[in-house]
């Protein structure tokens, strides 16, 4: 795909958005989907479907971008959604309810794009938004980045001078203060959580703010900015040559959204690297992405990563949820003549292979082709769906991704890539959180537990070939457990030359494009009585169809261990390489 001009840019994402038009109801207030749900009601879901396509929208719309049809749908759907009297009313509004997600992108359009979204209402219409939008400052909101959301809609309110209110908003950005850890990072609230929420959440909003105020709160815009562009230095370590982006951490059904942090920089004038990089970071992304098959038979985005996949959705994925992914689009705001759309593209700036990133509670390692993230475990256990995966890996890489359980009963059904699985009484344990876990310049440690009676203390090495794992197992009870590597594609509609093979105390699964050798190292820590008697066993595991999130097919290579009881040391290799 051509991604060059501005033009080009605005016709990538009309393509994502034009196929959506004829799914848009009599009223346009409603836009629907498919037929599976999230945890919230019908009208949450009608109206994210519809909200959505307007982190698109906008920046096209305030860079000049013409699409009438669009244009007429947004203006009659926002009228329709916001009258009470109205069949496609959206309901109202509850504690902690999806609605108040959604009102950020219709406060975008107002700030942003005044002329297309709010300037053409009646006052009547203007009223009733404002009266809706005013709903967030009523009710409870997660203490989370869905405070920003408050933020968003009190600055619109303020900007075309409507009713809102100051000690909400106030209060909500005083209460940003306190997820701010350092070096640029926050944690996503009282959840703990450091992933991509930072990115295309926290810093994607607070920089709206910095645009939106700067006049009205420089130190607080001076404040914001300088925190996104020292993140800037570590978060460009999430990407790997080709713009892929690590897989970790939830909401990964948002898919190109990983890269809109760098979007929303060029829209606050920012550049933590030359608009060349920046461009061909978020070039390299889409197309990526755009060639994958994310698209429906209709050309709808559908929920999952690589290609459609319920398995790995949280409980708040309905179909029109994927279209968060629309923010990587806020360079679109750009004026005609800005350097981004003449520039030819760059590759990434020159990085050292280790980024140990403390705030982040990850040690990222950068091998050019493709990147991985070490992490200990650390995060919150209150999960939307497949938590464990998405968190409790030893690595996460974004070439190999990552796969998720269907089951704990059978390896191959809960396709345990990077994890040490124990198998005991018919079941597989992993490690589901840390007890405490530490990252220095060269390693991750963690300590935890995967059954009652069984402790492990796990040390990771990264290093230019792959990874070292030490275990340092406490046990009370005999059982077998497996330290697993990457998942490696064995091919869907295409055959990707796939070879394995098990030899003693090794594994290796490889195809064209990748190979991963997992081996049993063998030393004077080793216990060589225990050995003796029941050596570790190169093992190749067949993960069942789609538990991986790029590839519909793999098998992940392993070594099979005798856990005896008492205390014990097993050391294993991961020598990964992408070609």
């Amino acid at each position: 795909m051509n991604l060059h001009s501005k033009k080009d840019f605005q016709d990538c994402m009309l393509s994502i958005l034009n196929p959506l038009k004829p799914y848009y109801s009599e009223e346009k207030a409603r836009l629907t989907l498919g037929v599976t749900m999230a945890h919230y009601d019908i009208g949450a879901t009608w109206m994210e479907a519809f909200s959505r396509p307007l982190w698109g929208l906008v920046p096209f719309w305030a860079g000049g971008g013409k699409e009438p049809e669009f244009e007429e749908i947004y203006r009659k759907g926002l009228t329709a959604g916001t009258d009470e009297k109205n069949p496609e009313y959206w309901g109202e509004c509850t504690s902690f309810d999806q609605r108040f997600v959604e009102m950020a992108a219709i406060s975008y359009g107002i700030m942003f794009a005044p002329q297309v979204v709010w300037d053409p209402l009646t006052e009547e219409q203007k009223e009733n938004l404002c009266n809706y939008l005013n709903k967030i400052n009523e009710h409870p909101l997660p203490v989370c980045n869905w405070i920003l959301f408050a933020v968003l809609v009190n600055i619109a309110m303020k900007k075309v001078g409507r009713r809102y209110s100051p000690e909400m908003l106030e209060e909500y950005l005083e209460g940003l203060e306190t997820f701010y850890l350092g070096e640029g990072w926050y944690q996503d609230g009282d959840s703990g959580q450091k992933d991509y929420y930072i990115s295309f959440a926290i810093h994607f909003y607070s920089l709206i703010y910095a645009v939106i105020m700067e006049k009205d709160d420089p130190e607080r815009a001076k404040k914001y900015k300088a925190r996104a562009m020292e993140f800037a230095k570590q978060f460009i370590y999430w990407f790997d040559e080709e713009g892929e982006a690590i897989p970790f951490g939830r909401s990964l059904t948002y898919r190109f959204s990983q890269v809109s942090f760098f979007s929303v920089c060029l829209l606050a004038g920012l550049e933590p690297f030359p608009v060349p990089v920046m461009k061909g970071l978020i070039a390299r992304h889409l197309r990526t992405w755009l060639k994958r098959p994310i698209f429906d038979r209709d050309h709808v985005l559908t929920i999952g990563y690589g290609y459609p996949n319920l398995t790995m959705a949280e409980r708040y994925n309905a179909p029109g949820s994927p279209y968060w992914g629309m923010k990587v689009f806020a360079f679109l705001l750009l004026p005609d003549d800005h350097p981004f759309w003449s520039v030819e593209e760059a590759p990434l700036p020159k990085l050292a292979p280790a980024c140990p990133q403390k705030y982040a509670d990850l040690f990222v390692y950068h091998y050019g082709n493709h990147t991985a993230a070490f992490a200990p475990g650390v995060y919150s256990p209150n999960g939307h769906g497949q938590i464990v995966a998405k968190y409790g890996k030893f690595a996460y890489d974004t070439r190999f991704s990552i796969s998720v359980a269907k089951s704990e009963y059978e390896l191959h059904e809960n396709a345990p890539d990077n994890m040490l699985a124990f198998w005991i009484n018919g079941y597989v344990y992993v490690r589901r959180i840390c007890e405490a876990s530490k990252i220095t310049d060269t390693e991750v440690w963690s300590k935890w537990s995967p059954y009652p009676g069984i402790t492990v203390e796990t040390t990771i090495t990264p290093d230019a070939g792959g990874h070292t794992r030490v275990h340092k197992i406490t046990s009370e009870i005999e059982c077998v457990a497996y330290d697993c590597g990457f998942a490696v594609s064995r091919g869907d509609f295409e055959e990707v030359g796939f070879v394995e093979k098990v030899d003693g105390v090794s594994a290796q699964a490889s195809n064209e494009f990748c190979s991963c050798t997992v081996s049993a190292i063998l030393d004077d820590n080793t216990r060589t009585n225990e050995v003796a008697e029941k050596p570790p066993v190169g093992y190749m595991i067949t993960a069942d169809p789609n538990t991986n999130l790029l590839y519909t097919k793999t098998k992940i290579p392993a070594v099979k261990y005798h856990i005896c009881k008492g205390e014990q040391e097993i050391v294993t290799r991961v020598d990964a390489e992408v070609i």
